[in-house]
């Protein structure tokens, strides 16, 4: 198994030379990050604050990010079923740092560019996306305001370096489980969030990176007995010997798990997969119901992703030794390769 090193004491999180000080993993966000002692060239700062809204049927995602010489506002629809989707972005040349983005995921940020104007706004125990967009061609305009209760404290940090130079990492706040209200108005035509069935996620992502990486992740939120339950896996995300980011919860609590293989691409991205982790304690199949491809090719960059929506059945091992058992859980895992 893998060893997973916890985090605990509070701290900087880049020493004077750019260096993490600390690496691993934590349920809360104890290290502090600090664009200013960052010591690689500006052009390798990757910045971006993700959030996504999904029930069974649909979904909503916001971002607002940049990787020093290009960033992006970005706002997209897609219905599972039948595959209706709305894109609706704005690309930005050479933003570098002049998106402000906040040093710590428990700040709101807001961004407007060429009809797209996203607003972020965190307050003691909610999260509140709102975002509207002016009609471009095709596009319909779109309005969309929506409500995150945040009523537990755990949540998944990682702080892991990169083995191609020292001044690489990647800072990751994931923050899942938040139950959601609200809806997005695309047109004339309204879809409705309730929070009994839709849960928002919120990735958090500072650091500097390769040109090249590829990664697989995986996350979702629901109710098993009753309460709500979440998961994230992943891998690929830099040098993970200290701690990966496999984690569970269940009722407000975090419970680390080590490493999950991925079979992501065998077979083709639509076939019926098995999640497995070393420690015995995820163990889960899953059944693929649509696959949302984005290709992004701006100058250099040169990024593919598949993002596979399905439904994950199986066990789930918590601290404790009880076994969840997750039946038809609407969730998603994703490959990315992205030269950027």
């Amino acid at each position: 198994m893998r060893k997973q090193t916890l985090i605990q004491n509070e701290g900087k999180l880049l020493d004077r030379k750019g260096v993490l000080t600390q690496r691993g993993y934590s349920a809360r966000p104890i290290l502090e990050y600090d664009r200013k002692a960052i010591k690689a060239p500006p052009w390798r700062i990757k910045e971006w604050d993700f959030y996504q809204v999904s029930d069974d049927k649909t979904c909503t995602q916001f971002t607002i990010g940049h990787t020093s010489y290009v960033g992006a506002l970005t706002l997209t629809f897609f219905r599972f079923a039948d595959g209706y989707r709305v894109d609706r972005s704005v690309i930005l040349p050479l933003p570098f740092g002049s998106l402000n983005m906040p040093e710590t995921a428990n700040k709101g940020l807001c961004a407007s560019r060429s009809g797209i104007d996203i607003r972020f706004e965190v307050s003691q125990g909610k999260r509140i996306l709102r975002c509207s967009t002016t009609k471009i061609r095709e596009i319909p305009p779109m309005e969309t305001e929506i409500i995150l209760k945040q009523s537990h404290e755990d949540s998944l940090v990682v702080a892991i370096p990169f083995k191609e130079y020292d001044h690489a990492f990647y800072y990751n706040h994931k923050i899942n489980c938040m139950p959601a209200t609200g809806f997005i108005r695309i047109g004339n035509e309204q879809f409705d969030y309730r929070p009994e069935t839709a849960f928002g996620l919120l990735d958090w992502g500072r650091g500097v990176w390769p040109f090249h990486a590829e990664w697989f992740w995986g996350n979702g939120s629901g109710i098993v007995n009753g309460k709500v339950f979440g998961f994230n896996i992943g891998h690929g995300f830099g040098d993970t010997t200290a701690a990966t980011e496999n984690m569970l919860f269940y009722d407000g609590k975090a419970h680390k798990i080590s490493e999950v293989i991925f079979d992501l691409p065998k077979g083709g991205y639509m076939s019926p997969k098995r999640f497995h982790s070393d420690d015995g304690r995820f163990n889960m199949e899953f059944v693929p119901v649509y696959d949302r491809y984005t290709e992004n090719k701006v100058l250099f960059i040169n990024n593919h992703c598949h993002q596979i929506f399905g439904k994950f059945s199986g066990t789930a091992t918590l601290d404790d030794g009880t076994v969840l058992h997750v039946k038809d859980l609407m969730a998603f895992t994703e490959h990315a390769v992205n030269n950027w």
